[in-house]
């Protein structure tokens, strides 16, 4: 009995020393905090620095030089097409141009002159030569005549039949008769002489034409040049600089005032060469400015350059924005945000939720009071967010969100709470 009372003590005793070394090599449980995974939509987003750029802008000159006699805008002005914004005292020219005007009078009358002559001379040319060639013909005749009456009377003198005095009165008939076809023939090389006249005529109608249009070059470019000398609005839009003032003189092409137009503005954004798949004509963007705090203004890309900027490797973005209000103005520095990619209905956890070694990436879960390690695949991933794939991984899985050093697939956990993991807007 003894025997066996000692080995129940011994038993106690054992028992008793197995007991409390258990329970202080039994670790407490790791504070955790958990959220649960989320199914959402995910995207990726770039931001881009940019700047507003007008959507049109010139700034106006003349190509005519003198005083300026008027600039009738101020800075900040709203204008529209056409209208009248300064002007070069064009005295001068309007002095030039009179004179000019007067000389294409002169020139008119001149044309209209020779012109009437022309037909008439041409006209008297003609009667005169006509003239000229019937007397040749009727003394033509006169002289055949004379010629067979000088003959016959020389020959019936001879035989007695007609006397001295006749048969000489027949030959002065007949001399005078060849005299009078030598003028004749004088008159008509006259007559055709004159109808070469009708050339010089013409050439005169040409001459006192060639002076008109040049007198009426000189009044048409003196009316562009007046022209020229009225600086207008391209466009419509506002008066962003006023150069110049009333008296000072402006050179050729010398600025004067500065129009931009506002409505719509460009916003002008570089796109490194790996971003340029993501942006394309149609592109949906957003983009903010410091200059108007609170407020987002969206829109879509207009335009990709097809070659970079100069000694980079960025393209140029545009995106053509309304801007019925003013308020994106010149100058103003913005940035632009882009969608990459989008993964919709995806399981959503924090950031903070994976763990990453060189084994692979994992989340751990809560199953009772212990720590489980899933494996997962990370998709995308922004700020705060990640998606991932794995097994057992569902919407509404426990996701643990802070790990302890200490903590391993088993380890025993106190759960606090975090909070869940916000949806995209």
């Amino acid at each position: 009995m003894r025997v066996r009372a000692l080995a129940l003590v011994a038993a106690a005793v054992v028992a008793s020393g197995c007991g409390g070394k258990s329970k202080a090599q039994t670790a407490p449980p790791l504070s955790v905090d958990v959220t649960k995974a989320t199914q959402q939509d995910i995207a990726t987003y770039m931001n881009l620095d940019g700047q507003v750029a007008p959507f049109l802008d010139a700034t106006l000159a003349s190509t005519q030089s003198g005083t300026l006699a008027g600039v009738y805008v101020n800075q900040g002005d709203v204008v529209t097409k056409g209208q009248l914004l300064a002007k070069i005292d064009d005295s001068q020219l309007r002095a030039q141009l009179a004179a000019n005007e007067a000389t294409v009078a002169q020139s008119q009358s001149k044309v209209q002159g020779s012109m009437i002559q022309a037909p008439i001379s041409s006209q008297t040319y003609n009667t005169t030569l006509s003239q000229a060639e019937a007397r040749l013909s009727s003394d033509q005749a006169a002289l055949r005549n004379a010629a067979l009456v000088n003959k016959s009377d020389q020959t019936l003198m001879a035989q007695g039949y007609v006397s001295q005095t006749a048969a000489e009165q027949a030959r002065a008939t007949y001399v005078a008769a060849q005299q009078q076809i030598a003028t004749d023939e004088s008159a008509i090389a006259a007559a055709k002489a004159g109808m070469g006249q009708t050339a010089v005529d013409q050439a005169t109608i040409a001459q006192n034409r060639a002076t008109l249009q040049q007198a009426e070059a000189n009044v048409q470019l003196l009316q562009t040049q007046i022209a020229q000398s009225s600086i207008v609005a391209p466009f419509d839009g506002v008066v962003t600089q006023r150069l110049l003032d009333p008296g000072a003189y402006a050179g050729p092409n010398q600025a004067v005032v500065r129009v931009s137009q506002l409505n719509p503005v460009y916003v002008n954004a570089n796109v490194p060469d790996e971003n340029l798949q993501y942006t394309r004509n149609g592109t949906p963007v957003s983009f903010t400015t410091p200059s108007i705090p609170g407020r987002t203004f969206h829109g879509t890309i207009y335009s990709v350059n097809a070659v970079p900027t100069t000694g980079t490797l960025s393209y140029r973005a545009q995106i053509r924005q309304p801007n019925p209000d003013n308020q994106l103005r010149g100058g103003m520095l913005v940035t632009v945000t882009i969608r990459k990619e989008l993964h919709k209905n995806a399981i959503v956890v924090p950031r903070a939720a994976v763990f990453t070694s060189d084994q692979g990436s994992n989340v751990y879960t809560v199953e009772g009071d212990k720590a489980k390690s899933i494996p997962v695949q990370i998709g995308l991933q922004t700020d705060t967010l990640t998606e991932v794939r794995g097994a057992g991984l569902t919407p509404g899985t426990v996701v643990i969100t802070t790990r302890p050093d200490a903590l391993q697939d088993g380890s025993l956990v106190a759960v606090g709470t975090a909070p869940p993991a916000k949806a995209q807007p």
